[in-house]
């Protein structure tokens, strides 16, 4: 399972887990809460009927009194009010009063009057001097039927001489407790998808970083020249990666001293020892024609040299670089034709002709224009050297999805199969079709060139004899 798809699951079981904890605490404060604050309210209402009830309670005038006549007016009363979203045509409280034997002697439905109450527990507890509350189920098989019933003493001085119960069905406040708790889900079904969309994007977010390093340590384990990776907002990230770059510079620097001087001296020996073999001999008396041989030779050799140290110091610059310089775009078709304008004599003195096909216009490149020159003109130059006298070169450009392949085909022999995977092998090479002697450093540079730009170079054999590939990327 990736790294990234890890964590998402991970954030994903805390957020649900959290949001389902959340809600299940919340929905079971919410009834309770709601409850409480209308037992208070019918605690006040009982009280406040109490007071009211009393002088005709003690009068014994109940019946037939005024509090009497209220409540049976109240019972008619037909509200149209409308709470938030919910709307209430009818009132729900209900009143009875009892005596101080627990019998019913008013009740503003109807229903219980001469009834024994006595054994409620709003009513006994209050007879009792204490708080008198209770809950019964109007339907025993609706569980939503509940009943609160909230009783106050009515006194005649100290003495408790009967109970006023107020009581209101917790049905009714059921909107409100749905309304609430649907509100609830909503808001915690954002809250879990916000989570989730913060969590993908953290997951994503840090996964790419992880990704941009492993991609990184690849590019560097298989030689490429990749840059440093950058991360925006993240010190640790940035940390690793700069530390992960020091060490390829610190490793690639000591790998590369040691290959440089190494195969520096092993190519130098060869024009060291026929310099030296010819200034021995120069050294005895010899004919004009045979000195002027000797001493050609050693330029030649000096020349050879001094191409060895130029290439190796071009070729250390551009591995010592992982990204590009003053980077634009570029026209290839343009560049191409400043390469055979500088080689014109060369093609002229071994009448190798040219030809080309690059459409009307070929789509841009992006890299540096003389880097990319000069890998044009060393594979050019390539083409030229094993082309024979009086063949042809064909150059043609064209677009692979977002690449822009070049290919120079010249006429010549094959490259030889054991020759195939070492032509990018520094101080390989081939014998020229010229006579001169190659470094085989031109390949290796070309290679560097194209690789910086992240691009590809091969070289394999055609019909016709070679064909060298370039694809770099485009605008």
């Amino acid at each position: 399972m990736r790294f990234s798809l890890r964590i998402f699951l991970g954030y994903f079981l805390l957020v649900a887990l959290l949001a389902a904890y959340v809600l299940n605490l919340v929905r079971e404060e919410v009834k309770p809460a709601m409850r409480q604050s209308a037992e208070e309210v019918l605690l006040d209402t009982a009280n406040l009927l109490a007071a009211m009830i009393q002088p005709d309670f003690v009068a014994g005038r109940l019946d037939d009194g005024r509090f009497a006549a209220a409540m049976a007016q109240f019972a008619l009363r037909r509200p149209q009010a409308q709470i938030t979203d919910v709307k209430h045509e009818r009132t729900y409280l209900r009143v009875y009063v009892t005596d101080a034997r627990g019998k019913v002697l008013l009740d503003s439905e109807r229903t219980a009057v001469g009834k024994d109450y006595s054994q409620w527990r709003d009513v006994v507890r209050t007879l009792r001097g204490e708080y008198g509350a209770r809950t019964t189920l109007a339907d025993p098989d609706n569980p939503l039927s509940t009943v609160m019933h909230v009783a106050a003493p009515i006194k005649n001085g100290d003495q408790i001489i009967g109970v006023v119960t107020v009581s209101r069905p917790n049905l009714a406040m059921q909107p409100y407790i749905e309304r609430s708790e649907r509100k609830l889900s909503r808001i915690v079904i954002a809250v879990i998808i916000a989570g989730l969309i913060a969590g993908a994007l953290f997951s994503w977010w840090l996964s790419r970083g992880i990704t941009q390093l492993t991609d990184f340590a690849r590019d560097v384990s298989a030689g490429k020249p990749a840059p440093v990776p950058r991360f925006i907002a993240n010190r640790e990230l940035t940390s690793l990666a700069s530390a992960l770059g020091a060490m390829r510079d610190e490793l690639d620097g000591k790998a590369y001293i040691e290959n440089y001087v190494h195969e520096l001296t092993h190519e130098l020996k060869s024009p060291l020892a026929g310099i030296r073999a010819s200034a021995e001999i120069l050294q005895d008396e010899l004919a004009v024609a045979d000195r002027q041989r000797f001493l050609l030779h050693i330029d030649a050799e000096v020349v050879r040299m001094q191409k060895i140290v130029d290439y190796l110091l071009q070729l250390a610059s551009l591995e010592a670089r992982h990204e590009l310089h003053d980077a634009q775009a570029l026209d290839l078709a343009a560049l191409i034709r400043t390469q055979i304008e500088a080689l014109h004599n060369q093609l002229g003195a071994r009448q190798i002709s040219w030809t080309g096909d690059w459409g009307a216009e070929a789509p841009l490149i992006w890299g540096e224009g003389f880097l990319l020159g000069q890998a044009i003109r060393n594979i050019l130059q390539n083409a030229i050297d094993f082309t024979q006298r009086n063949g042809q070169i064909e150059i043609n450009i064209l677009r692979q999805g977002n690449e822009l392949q070049l290919n120079i085909i010249n006429d010549g022999e094959p490259i030889p199969d054991y020759a195939l995977g070492r032509l990018f092998e520094r101080f390989y090479s081939l014998p020229r079709g010229n006579g001169q002697k190659s470094t085989g450093l031109g390949l290796v540079l070309t290679r560097a060139i194209v690789q910086l730009h992240g691009g590809q170079i091969r070289l394999d054999n055609h019909p016709r004899g070679v064909l060298a590939q370039l694809l770099l990327p485009l605008v």
